[in-house]
Parts: structure tokens; sequence; C-alpha cells
């Protein structure tokens, strides 16, 4: 048995052969040199020894062992570090080649990472992973070749570190804007300023003047009773529901970048969920493709945020079209209160909106209704260049009435009381978050 993990461990490096090499013609040297062949066996039997010696040095003890570190979760879309520890208990500096497992849905089957690490000590290897995709990931064995000084032998040592690690959407993200829920504008490159207009219409209390305070909003009744100046104060409204409704059909299913629409639409609705929280709001998520399939009633509490983040984790696209009308019935039956309805979707053309449009109008007609839908970069990036000829000179005509299309669409929903928020994929996060502030400011819910 030991002789067998022996022959499933052991190699030759290409330096032993290199070396056996240069001897084989040395030898055949020696047939019109004789003067060579013992010079020659000298040398043999020298490669030999030397070739034992290193074979000794690698096998006299388990010299190497390590781990794999990484979070319990990925965040799909962001880059997630990796650190491998390995521990050097030989004598001697070793070099050693390290070949990890990585989750096929990465597609990368030539990793590997050479370090030397010193006798008696340890080293690590950091790397980091960028999914796009959420699931499970499947990592196998840490594969560590190792050769000593010598460079004649190696010997592997498989390490068990086969490990499941789940991708959810982009909590990194969430992190990242979760200051907004007490800025009103954020500060990234393309975020824009809101200005706040108006007071809010939530009374909090009354409370002496001082001096900095809206004279508007002195209480002239409350003044004469006490004697003093006397102001009223006001909060931003709270516990308003907003719902992130999310389309799997298969519009939401076109790539972008790696990832699909629909993973954006859900790390967006991730954030804007963190955020409506922490502005005291309740939040909730409906997703439908023909019908509605996961309905999270939106609350405040504490556990609202894992049992949203877990529902959009099992989130696939559906290969089918859309069924708004029962979108429309679900959400009148099931959504009572007048709420903020962010429905992240995609129209490729305007005749596919202009067929859902009774249904938003209704939908509009009960709650205050975002529609948040994808621009087409890559028509964007195509009116940009120069025609060379006749046929470059089509393709931009036809480009330019697929976008006209889509800023024809913000209109024919605007006009319909509708909120739109038309944009690129790779800011519809901080698009989607800028327009919730403004409702908020406006207090349009």
């Amino acid at each position: 048995m030991k002789l067998k993990l022996f022959y499933k461990s052991f190699y030759f490096t290409r330096r032993f052969y290199w070396t056996g090499a240069c001897i084989a013609l040395l030898f055949g040297v020696s047939f019109y040199a004789p003067l060579l062949e013992e010079l020659a066996k000298i040398f043999l039997v020298f490669w030999l020894i030397v070739a034992v010696v290193d074979i000794i040095l690698l096998y006299a003890a388990n010299n190497i062992s390590g781990e794999r570190v990484c979070t319990d979760r990925f965040s799909n879309g962001d880059e997630n570090k990796v650190v491998i520890n390995l521990q050097n208990n030989y004598t001697f500096t070793a070099g050693i080649t390290v070949i990890d497992e990585l989750p096929p849905q990465f597609q990368q089957r030539n990793w590997r990472r050479n370090i030397l690490a010193p006798a008696k000590a340890a080293a690590s290897i950091n790397y980091v992973l960028q999914p796009f995709e959420r699931g499970e990931y499947n990592f196998g064995n840490i594969l560590v070749l190792v050769t000593s000084p010598l460079q004649l032998a190696q010997r592997k040592y498989t390490i068990n570190a086969a490990q499941t690690i789940p991708v959810y959407p982009s909590y990194v993200q969430m992190r990242r804007y979760s200051l907004l829920g007490v800025a009103s504008q954020t500060q990234e490159t393309g975020a824009k300023r809101l200005r706040k207009s108006g007071q809010s219409v939530e009374f909090e209390q009354i409370k002496e003047y001082v001096r900095g305070d809206d004279y508007r909003t002195v209480n002239w009744k409350a003044s004469a009773r006490k004697g003093q100046l006397m102001v009223n104060t006001f909060v931003d409204e709270k516990s308003q529901q907003v719902y992130c409704i999310i389309d799997k059909s298969r519009s939401m299913k076109m790539p972008f970048a790696g990832m699909t629409l629909l993973d954006y639409a859900i790390n967006a609705a991730l954030v804007l969920t963190n955020v409506a929280l922490q502005k005291q709001d309740k939040a909730g998520l409906v997703t439908f493709a023909q019908k509605v399939d996961n309905f999270v009633q939106a609350e405040k509490k504490p556990a609202q945020m894992e049992a949203v983040l877990e529902a959009l984790y099992k989130q696939q696209t559906k290969f089918l079209d859309p069924d708004y009308e029962s979108l429309y019935a679900y959400t009148r039956n099931r959504i009572k209160q007048r709420s903020l309805l962010v429905l992240f979707t995609n129209f490729e053309s305007l005749y596919s909106l202009q067929r859902q449009m009774p249904y938003l109008k209704q939908m509009a007609h009960y709650h205050l209704l975002m529609v948040v839908f994808f621009e087409n970069t890559e028509i964007s990036s195509l009116l940009q260049k120069d025609a060379a000829n006749t046929e470059d000179i089509y393709i931009q005509t036809i480009a330019e009435k697929f976008a006209f299309d889509k800023r024809q669409m913000v209109k024919e929903l605007n006009q319909q009381g509708i909120l739109a928020v038309l944009t690129p994929p790779e800011k519809l996060t901080i698009n989607a978050m800028n327009k919730y502030l403004e409702v908020k400011a406006k207090q349009m819910i």
C-alpha cells in the first residue's frame, strides 16, 4: 500500500530529465572520444546518488500541511479573497507549486502558483475570485508539489480541502451603499446630489425656538400659551412600504459583462431593500415570470434583510414571456396599502411596452410605480463609431431606431404618471438608489 502511495506521489522534475539527457549525450560522444567514457560514468553515478538523496529528503516525513481560508459565502459580481496557508516543516527551503481545484463555474483549468517556503516557516498565497452567477460552488482539494534545493525529484501532497461555498447576491454592494440609509445623497462618481424640497408631513413634537430654526414652523397658539416662541418639528415619514418587483422572464437572461440582467437586478434590489430598512421603511420583495412565484411581505423587523437575501439567492431566469396581468392581480390582492413598487424589468421594443401598458397603468393607479429598465450599451457604442461603408450606415440607422424607442418608452411611462429609470446595467444600483432618495425627498409616496 505504501509503495502504491509512493508511486502516485512521486515525480521526476525536468532538471532530472535534462541532466540524464546530457549524460546520455556524453556517452554517445564517448564512442568517438573514448577518454570521455570514464567521465560519463562518473557523472552517471553522481547523478543517481544525488537523485536518491533528493528522494530521501522529500520522503523522510510528511512535512507539508495547509488549508484554504475564505468567507462562508461569496458575493456575486464582486472580488472575493481566498488565502491558502502552508506550513513547511522541512529543514530546507522548499520550492512549492500549488494547484487549487477551483469550482467548474470559473473555468480556470490551469490555475497554479509557485512560491519558495523557508525552512520551518509558514507561507501563504492570496488570490481573488469573482463569480458571475449565484448558486453553490464546489472547491476540490489543494495539490502541493514540493522540490528540494537539488530539484531532481518532486513529491505531491494532497491536502483535503473540499468545501462548498454558496454565492449570494452582492452583499458587498449592500455594505458599500449602507451609508445611503443615513445620508440623503451619495458621494460616488456619477451620483446626483438631491435637494430635499418642502417639509415632511409627519409631525414629531413642539419645542422651544432656538436660533437657526425655520420661522415658518412657529406654532403661534402654543407660543401664546407658553409666553415664548414655540416651533413644530417634523421628521421624515417612516413605515412606508417599498416593494422590489423582479421580472424573471427571458428578456432578463441577456448577458452583460459576464452577468445576466437578472443578477444586476437582484444586486440592486438587495441594496435598495437595505437602504429602505435603514430609512425605517418597510421593505418587501416580489418575483414573477408567468406567475408570481415568490412574495416577501413588507416588514421592517431585524430579520427582514436575511429573509430577502435568502429569497433572492435561489432566483433563476424563466425562459418564458412575463404575465403582467397576473402580476397586477396579485399585487392588487396582496398589497393593500399604497406603496412604492420598484419594477426591475427590460423592454427591448416600444411595442413590448405598449402591450403591458394597461396593466402598468392599473398598478400605478393604486401605488407609486417606478419602472427600471436597461439601456442597451452595445447599441450606444455602435452609434459612436464612424460609418465606413453603406452597410455600416444601415446598421447605425437600425441602432438609432432602437435607441430612440428606449427614449420614447421613458416619455410614455412619464405621461402615464409612472416613474421611469433607463440605466446601463453597471449603473443600475446607483441610479435606482438616487431615484428612491428623490421619491423620499419629494414625499411622493
